[in-house]
């Protein structure tokens, strides 16, 4: 689920934004600028956009107006877009439009951040695979954009790290209770960008104003991906043992552009113009708005093109407004989108009844076991009357109809000394429920069934809660989460959404002790345990370190390929990946994408789908964008000689009847798709095909071989719809079968009815 100290603070967040953009006379916008038509009069594009926006400061405004220019003006952009943004009146806003070398603006808007045993679930180990491949990330620079970080915390220690690596134009910012002292060889680098929220939010004062985490979320994400070993690691003794960030031995640099769970575009897209100008070569970005940009909108779209183009590569969550369609924050072609999925691992407590059997159930209560207490069944444990008249007693609460989390509101409001909860609501997630301050235990009904039983064979039922534990192991594992974002896209419908799945739930990684770990009281400890895509996406930018590091010359597009198509479709009993959000049925594409990250084989995919700059605008140009709005993208001019929606992905969507008024018969769609090899020199690979109910799937050749290492070969699938496609989705998948069977390269395809 959705961290919900995130949440409720992007709640608050709202409220206050919405009151002074309705009184304040000037708002906050983005001003995209074509650097071309800068005139040589300029020295520098900063001393244009002063000019630019001296030019239209309503003719009410007291002052000089190159001081009110620089006062207005919030940021200069020259990497991640090529423009400014600045606080106007509707007038200016209107007038700047006219200003030559103009291309487009937007409102400035809000986006909201959306988390020890996970490194091993992915089958990471220091004798054979990636780590040792990759030298677990030696050299590599990920940028975390985030809440910022506590620098103090073991994970950014930097025992054994390597020097920091020459090419890095960072540093770390001195601020409110931040020194530039306090990085080092693994934490190279801390900045803060704020200004957009400050003339956003009137009167905002910021306590802390530097990149010291106060929310714990941005240690949180960056320990996860490429935090140091540390010893004695876990939450109040669950999930004890040792915490590592997935690429161990890489370095990291920390941009807060988030405050109170959210950030305004323009600190954003700040925070990623100044990380790539920087050197990073990995972005972890766990945020996104409520409900998708458009691409030529969208911060994060438009920055990770530029970053793409610098050759870094962009991982983003995918959202956590699951398991609805649709539903995806983070869409566009050139970054990894990631779903979030479970791990084998749960933390629990045995409660034990006074007739001595005892049952295993979900908590992370923090405190001790307790003595034997009596317990009563409540009818109803939303109603408070009937709970008023429970004192120091375990109250037992059935959850019929998913309700879970308000009992465990109510009961935080009686005199009861603990509960029982009985549920099968664990699709849910239950996540931040579980941190109740009073004892409790959450159970499926098969195991309730035991507490009920027993609570009627006697007039005096009676049971305690004992020692904390935690679970390895756990069959039917990865799952998707409920939570987590599905496809398709809304905004590139042509490209299958999300890319594929990491761990996201019930994370364990350092957090800010400023911050507490539980919603519902102050507690606080210096390891966290939440959920959400905001935890698989530093996984998988981990796992692109890893990848990066063993193939320095690796594009972005293609350590992306070797991550999908060597993604696990099966679990830990080796039958499909379930989805928890559909009642445990098997899990779909649109779910999960090509499947769950495996950092293993993606070291070595065999063969990988490359992608150039020129083949997105080709795509975006297809989707029929405006020039001006393309151009916001771009930054520069641009071409469309063959404007195509058939990108070179590692996966197929087909859309069929998508109106219900196509009565034509037959209906196909084909795909062109070219791949390199890039494992042994000599190699050959044969397609196999699963089948797709109603569908007629073929690909020609059926056969590649390859004589040289980065040679290329090229493919066409097609796909056949012979009758009315009534199914909302259908899907099946196309693998590359390296002869011998080393090497599998995966694609899924889908095909669906959806509206595009």
């Amino acid at each position: 689920m959705a961290n919900p100290i995130a949440s409720y603070l992007w709640f608050f967040l709202i409220l206050i934004l919405l009151l002074p953009s309705t009184m304040a006379v000037s708002d906050s916008y983005i001003i995209h600028m074509d650097a071309s038509a800068m005139p040589k009069a300029f020295s520098s594009p900063h001393s244009w956009y002063l000019a630019t926006l001296a030019s239209v400061l309503d003719s009410s405004s007291v002052g000089s107006r190159n001081t009110l220019s620089s006062s207005k003006l919030i940021y200069s952009y020259t990497n991640a877009i090529h423009g400014f943004s600045a606080s106007l009146s509707p007038s200016e806003h209107e007038a700047i439009k006219n200003s030559p070398g103009y291309v487009s603006s937007t409102e400035d808007m809000t986006v909201k951040i959306h988390t020890t045993h996970s490194s091993h679930f992915l089958g990471l180990n220091s004798m054979s695979g990636s780590w040792p491949k990759s030298n677990y990330g030696k050299g590599v620079i990920i940028g975390v954009v985030d809440t910022g970080v506590w620098p103090e915390s073991k994970s950014f220690d930097d025992d054994g790290m390597t020097q920091v690596p020459s090419r890095w134009k960072g540093l770390c910012q001195t601020g409110t209770q931040f020194n530039s002292s306090l990085c080092n060889k693994k934490l190279i680098g801390a900045r803060y960008f704020n200004k957009g929220l400050l003339a956003k939010v009137k009167n905002l004062t910021i306590t802390i104003n530097s990149a010291r985490d106060t929310e714990g979320h941005g240690t949180h994400t960056s320990s996860t991906a490429a935090g140091g070993l540390v010893k004695g690691a876990s939450y109040f003794g669950y999930a004890p043992g040792f915490a590592i960030g997935v690429a161990s031995m890489a370095h990291v640099a920390v941009y807060k552009a988030l405050w109170d769970g959210a950030g305004t575009i323009s600190d954003i897209l700040a925070a990623l113009d100044q990380a790539i100008a920087d050197g990073c070569d990995v972005f972890s970005l766990s945020f996104g708005a409520v409900s998708p940009f458009p691409l030529y909108i969208d911060p994060i779209a438009i920055a990770s093109f530029a970053a793409m183009e610098k050759g870094i590569f962009v991982s983003v969550s995918a959202g956590n407004e699951g398991p609805f369609d649709q539903s995806l924050s983070n869409e566009a072609p050139w970054f990894l989108s990631v779903a979030a999925s479970t791990v084998d691992r749960d933390v629990i407590r045995i409660l034990t009844l006074g007739n001595g059997v005892s049952v295993t159930g979900l908590s992370l209560y923090p405190g001790n076991s307790t003595s034997d207490i009596s317990i009563i069944l409540v009818k109803n444990c939303l109603d408070k009357q009937e709970l008023q008249n429970v004192t120091d007693k375990f109250v037992v609460c059935i959850d019929k109809d998913a309700l879970v989390g308000k009992q465990v509101k109510s009961v935080r409001h009686s005199n009861a000394a603990g509960a029982i909860f009985i549920t099968n609501d664990f699709v849910t997630d239950l996540g931040e429920y579980l941190k109740t301050e009073f004892p409790s235990v959450f159970l499926n009904f098969q195991d309730g069934d035991q507490v009920l039983k027993y609570v009627n064979s006697t007039s005096s039922p009676k049971a305690k809660i004992g020692l904390q534990g935690t679970l390895i192991g756990v069959e039917r594992a990865p799952a998707v989460a409920h939570f987590s974002s599905r496809g398709p896209s809304t905004t590139c419908p042509f490209i299958l959404k999300p890319d594929l799945m990491a761990p996201g739930h019930l994370i364990l990684a350092s957090w800010s002790p400023l911050s507490s770990v539980s919603l519902f009281t102050e507690l606080h400890n210096i390891f966290n345990i939440i959920s959400g895509t905001s935890m698989s996406c530093p996984h998988a930018a981990g796992v692109a370190a890893l990848v990066k590091g063993a193939h320095p010359e690796w594009s972005p597009a293609a350590i992306r390929s070797a991550m999908m198509t060597t993604a696990d479709v099966l679990d830990n009993t080796q039958s499909p990946i379930q989805d928890i959000g559909q009642e445990n049925a098997a899990a779909t594409p649109l779910a999960m994408g090509a499947g769950h990250i495996n950092p293993n084989k993606a070291i070595d995919p065999g063969l990988i789908y490359d992608t150039t700059r020129q083949d997105y605008i080709n795509l975006l140009c297809a989707l029929n964008l405006t020039s001006e709005q393309i151009k916001t993208i771009t930054r520069s001019s641009y071409t469309c000689p063959n404007p195509s929606l058939d990108l070179n992905y590692p996966s197929f969507i087909a859309y069929f009847n998508v109106n219900s008024s196509e009565l034509d018969p037959t209906r196909i769609q084909e795909f062109k798709r070219t791949v390199t090899n890039v494992g042994e020199g000599v190699s050959e690979y044969t397609a196999k095909l699963t089948a797709m109910p109603g569908l007629k799937v073929s690909v020609v050749p059926e056969k590649l071989v390859f004589k040289d290492k980065y040679e290329k070969q090229s493919y066409k699938l097609r796909v056949e719809c012979s009758k009315l496609m009534n199914d909302f989705l259908v899907h099946g998948s196309l693998s590359w079968v390296e002869k011998g069977g080393k090497r599998v390269v995966r694609s899924p395809i889908v095909a669906t009815n959806s509206k595009v």
